[in-house]
């Protein structure tokens, strides 16, 4: 069966500091317009934050050659991304960790322990530099 999206919105970036705010902005105006908020409004927003920022300085190493393929799609209880860059690709495990003491200075890594934290399900490609994640909204919160 085929997932019904409220929305989608599929574009590619420049590998350049900054250049995924304006479409970080829209993906959350979108989502909030979908009713989410709270904790899985901002559990969305850190994995979109540190995955896009991940694949541009991580990733493509800030060439502006290279490009940041998104693929966003949301419902009102579902929320799914896909980033992709063109960097060689890196392994999810060989990434520090950074809740080890040898990790806990280390400049890196934090951000793939975050999505880890935030997303329901996250996955690699083989190549590595492909990163999809979902998110099912929870239950209304009280108000």
């Amino acid at each position: 069966m085929k997932e019904a999206w409220d929305w989608t919105v599929a574009t590619s970036l420049p590998s350049r500091r900054g250049a995924h705010l304006p479409l970080m902005e829209d993906i959350l105006e979108r989502m909030a317009s979908l009713g989410w908020s709270g904790r899985d409004f901002f559990a969305v927003q850190m994995a979109l934050e540190e995955s896009l920022a991940n694949a541009i300085k991580h990733g493509n190493q800030c060439n502006e050659a290279k490009q940041v393929r998104v693929d966003c799609r949301c419902s009102r209880d579902k929320f799914r991304l896909e980033v992709e860059d063109e960097g060689a690709g890196f392994t999810p495990m060989g990434v520090a960790d950074c809740t080890s003491e040898e990790g806990l200075e280390a400049a890196c890594g934090r951000g793939m322990l975050l999505i880890q934290a935030y997303m329901d399900t996250v996955t690699h490609n083989e190549q590595g530099n492909l990163i999809t994640m979902e998110k099912a909204r929870a239950a209304a919160e009280p108000e």
